[in-house]
C-alpha cells in the first residue's frame, strides 16, 4: 500500500527534530452541503531542523519515530514566511 502524502503549513518548529504540520482539508457537509474547512495538527520529523514555522511543506507517512511521530518532512512546497519571521530576517 502507498504511503500517504499530505501538504500543509508548519506552525511550529521549536522542539528538536520535529515540526508541527497543520493539515487543513475540505469536506462537505452531510446535510446541508456546504463546504467546511477542517484541519488536524501532525508531528513530522526534520532530521536538520532546517524547516521554519510558516513554511509549506509536504509531510509522508512513515513507521512510528516517537510516540506522537509517524511522519516525516520530504519537501518544501512553498515559502510563506508570517510577517514578524519577514522582518526578523531582514
Amino acid at each position: 500500500m502507498p504511503k500517504r502524502v499530505l501538504t500543509g503549513v508548519i506552525v511550529s518548529d521549536k522542539t528538536d527534530k520535529t515540526v508541527v504540520v497543520n493539515v487543513e482539508r475540505k469536506v462537505k457537509h452531510p446535510l446541508y452541503g456546504k463546504i467546511i474547512r477542517r484541519s488536524k495538527k501532525y508531528h513530522a520529523h526534520d532530521e536538520s531542523n532546517e524547516y521554519k514555522a510558516g513554511e509549506t511543506v509536504r509531510i509522508e507517512e512513515t513507521a512510528p519515530i516517537s510516540k506522537l511521530k509517524t511522519w516525516k518532512v520530504v519537501e518544501r512546497v512553498d515559502t510563506h514566511l508570517t510577517p514578524e519571521r519577514a522582518s526578523a530576517e531582514g
